[in-house]
């Protein structure tokens, strides 16, 4: 695979890896195209059992391209809604194994995983908040559903930081692992799951992503409807605001 997203494998396990460290992982277009179809050619395969999904140089995803939003204009398509690569639930188990910012979109790229194994450089949050970037990447739709309303509002409201202790406290990871060593926790993770009869195992897990439907199709859609008119009024100006230096040393409003 190219544009910054690269496919393995090792026997049943695939590993999708966004390679973006330039941006600190952050998608463009093009990489969001390509992580879609690094996801149907890891669908298509019947070997595969698995999937990790991780990010290159000890950082997860930083979201989406801010500097690329801000040149060309807020131009980005839902990630998830009706289409996007993170439309729906892999039909295979998928592990995120996560080192540093899991943040902005890179947060929606984590909650699209089944399993999320954080080590102690792990940081989530919905940055985006700060720059009037909206989420049209899952995570509003499935924050609630992994961490509960009241902690996703907590987190979609303020756009804090979320550290390891408080991540695995609120369910938002599953799994602790040293600094630099969540891929190798997230792959023995799963390799312990494809060594279960895969029928009953998949099963249980589609009943599982299916318990809360209502439906989360549905959902997104609604979700990627809402997102436009912030992403015209705001994401823009907000997206140059971070190209010019916002964000640094803390500094996110104008003095």
């Amino acid at each position: 695979m190219t544009d910054g997203i690269l496919l393995t494998r090792d026997g049943a396990i695939a590993t999708l890896t966004i390679d973006r460290p330039q941006a600190r992982n952050a998608l463009d277009p093009k990489a969001a195209a390509a992580l879609g179809r690094a996801i149907a050619a890891v669908e298509a395969d019947d070997t595969i059992a698995a999937v990790l999904l991780t990010g290159a140089g000890g950082r997860f995803c930083a979201g989406a391209d801010l500097k690329q939003l801000a040149s060309e204009g807020a131009t980005y398509q839902a990630w998830a809604g009706n289409d996007g690569p993170l439309s729906r639930p892999c039909t295979k188990p998928v592990i995120a194994a996560v080192e540093g910012h899991a943040v902005a979109g890179g947060l929606g790229v984590a909650l699209w995983a089944d399993l999320r194994v954080a080590s102690e450089t792990a940081v989530f949050g919905v940055f985006c908040r700060r720059f009037g970037v909206p989420m049209s990447d899952g995570t509003p739709t499935r924050l609630p559903h992994v961490i509960g309303r009241s902690r996703a509002l907590d987190m979609l409201l303020t756009g804090r930081e979320v550290r390891i202790d408080e991540a695995l406290a609120i369910g938002l990871a599953d799994r602790h692992a040293s600094a630099g060593e969540a891929l190798t926790v997230a792959r023995a993770l799963a390799e312990e799951i494809v060594r279960h009869p895969p029928l009953a195992m998949r099963a249980d897990r589609a009943s599982a992503w299916a318990a809360f439907d209502g439906s989360e199709a549905e959902a997104l859609k609604a979700e990627a409807v809402r997102a436009e008119t912030a992403k015209h009024a705001e994401a823009q100006a907000g997206a140059s605001r971070f190209s010019a230096g916002a964000g640094r040393s803390g500094r996110f409003h104008e003095d």
